[in-house]
């Protein structure tokens, strides 16, 4: 199956031989917005998504407990299957990511791979600034990790970088406001402080993937010439890019254009709102921690 539109978005229904998705981690429903772009690109594929919408939002937690959960869900996705693991989180990505990379995956999945949002973008955004001014949207937690300040100027240290942690803005859009009075002022307000920390700001990168959603409300409070970069269209294009430049990899992964949605969180109220980040219905089930469903 090619075609994305036409694969199933449902619960995994039972056992599946050569079961081998591609999995996508997020602390709640935004990794849906990055799944999207992917599936665009890679319809081929087989999708797992896991949603830990039972502990988010995982902005305001400690390094600690990030790790931990980040950690839980990667082991619980290998189990199912999984060669190959997305963090589409911005948090986990900066607070988990590269311990999970150098001290667990040695030990124990010495053959897989887990892979994160924040390097995609930084890798390339310096080409896109002409005023070597970047600002970053981003919550609290990624905001204090610096992970995109480092990282970009690691690959670009001309560049100046300013970030602005927006906490409001994730309930702002998981209750379904971010098309509101409200959303405008909470948008405005934050965008201001940015553009005040420093006027030379000509490229603004949306560090959470629950901001695509505010996008548009966004890109109405900024003066033309100042652009707006998304994360999921990046992530996809990389990721296509690391399966062309790993074959073995790519050889690993199933690729029947399955997609199966899994939470932490009641199935019926991920289900609900799932729709607004993944732009059609989605039936999920809730995770469980022992192996039920899949077989390698």
């Amino acid at each position: 199956m090619t075609n994305q539109q036409s694969a199933p978005a449902t619960s995994l229904p039972g056992n599946i031989t050569g079961y081998h998705p591609i999995g996508v981690f997020d602390s709640g429903f935004g990794g849906l917005t990055v799944l999207r772009e992917i599936e665009r690109l890679l319809p081929q594929y087989d999708f797992l998504y896991l949603g830990d919408n039972a502990h988010a939002p995982y902005g305001n937690r400690s390094f600690e407990t990030v790790y931990a959960y980040t950690l839980e869900a990667v082991r619980w996705l290998f189990e199912k299957g999984c060669p190959l693991i997305i963090l589409a989180c911005n948090t986990s990505s900066a607070k988990a990511l590269r311990t999970i990379q150098q001290k667990d995956l040695p030990v124990f999945a010495p053959d897989r791979r887990v892979l994160g949002v924040i390097r995609p973008v930084t890798e390339m955004v310096g080409n896109l600034t002409k005023s070597r001014h970047i600002g970053i949207l981003a919550t609290s937690g990624t905001v204090a990790s610096r992970s995109y300040v480092i990282e970009i100027n690691k690959y670009f240290p001309d560049v100046t970088v300013v970030q602005e942690a927006c906490p409001m803005w994730v309930p702002l859009v998981e209750y379904n406001e971010f098309d509101s009075a409200g959303a405008d002022y909470f948008v405005k307000q934050h965008l201001d402080r940015l553009l005040a920390a420093d006027g030379q700001i000509d490229t603004i990168v949306l560090g959470c993937t629950h901001y695509p959603l505010l996008e548009s409300k966004i890109r109405g409070h900024l003066a033309q010439g100042i652009s707006v970069v998304s994360q999921g269209s990046i992530v996809a294009e990389r990721l296509g890019d690391y399966l062309n430049r790993h074959p073995e990899m790519a050889e690993r992964c199933s690729v029947k254009g399955r997609r199966h949605f899994y939470t932490s969180e009641r199935a019926e109220i991920f289900d609900r709102l799932a729709t607004l980040f993944y732009g059609r219905e989605i039936r999920c089930r809730q995770k469980t921690d022992s192996p039920d469903a899949f077989q390698q």
